[in-house]
C-alpha cells in the first residue's frame, strides 16, 4: 500500500507519517516512510519548483515508495504533492496507491509557520527573501477532487489523526 499525504507546508503530514509509523511498526505492520523534503535535500537536489520539477519529483517518490510496497511495507510518502494530475497518474500507474489529504486553513498555517515559509512568501513583492512560489499562497494546491481519506488536522489532534489514518490502513491493507 502507498499513501500519498498531501497538503500545505505546515499542515502536519510529517508529525503524522511519524506517528502512525511508530503506531504500525508497534503492531507488527511494517512501515516506511518517504519524506518529500528530505529526498529532495538528499537525491533530489536539481529539481526546482517549478510544476514540471514538482510533478518529477512525484513521480520519483511515486516509483520509490512503489518498490517498498512490492514487498509488503506500507509506505507512506508525505509532500505537499499539490498537483491533481501527478496524484491520478500515480494512482494508474501502481497498485494500491491511496491519495489523503491532510487539510489545514491557510490562516492556521500561517499561525503555525514552523519553518518561517508564510513570513517569506507574504513579503512585498521586490523584497530579497520573498518566496515567490510558496504552495497555496503564490503558487497552486489542487485540493483533491475525490481523497481516499480526508483528515483536517486544524479540527483534530494527532491522536485522533493517528487513529484515523491507522485504521484506514489496517481497513485497506
Amino acid at each position: 500500500m502507498v499513501l500519498l499525504l498531501c497538503g500545505l507546508s505546515g499542515a502536519g503530514k510529517t508529525t503524522l507519517a511519524n506517528t502512525v509509523k511508530n503506531r504500525l511498526d508497534q503492531s507488527g505492520l511494517n512501515t516506511e516512510i518517504i519524506d518529500g523534503d528530505e529526498y529532495r535535500s538528499t537525491l533530489f537536489r536539481e529539481l526546482s519548483y517549478s510544476k514540471p520539477d514538482r510533478l518529477e519529483n512525484i513521480r520519483r517518490l511515486g516509483f520509490i515508495a512503489n518498490k517498498f510496497s512490492e514487498r509488503g511495507i506500507v509506505t507512506i510518502v508525505s509532500a505537499i504533492n499539490p498537483y491533481d494530475e501527478v496524484r491520478e497518474e500515480l494512482k494508474d500507474t501502481y497498485e494500491n496507491v491511496k491519495t489523503i489529504f491532510v487539510d489545514c486553513p491557510v490562516r492556521t498555517l500561517i499561525g503555525r509557520d514552523t519553518k518561517g515559509l508564510y513570513k517569506r512568501a507574504l513579503l512585498p513583492d521586490g523584497h530579497p527573501e520573498k518566496i515567490s512560489n510558496l504552495t497555496g499562497i503564490n503558487d497552486p494546491f489542487d485540493v483533491p477532487s475525490s481523497p481516499d481519506l480526508y483528515i483536517n488536522t486544524d479540527v483534530l489532534d494527532i491522536q485522533e489523526c493517528t487513529s484515523l489514518l491507522c485504521n484506514f490502513i489496517i481497513d485497506n491493507n
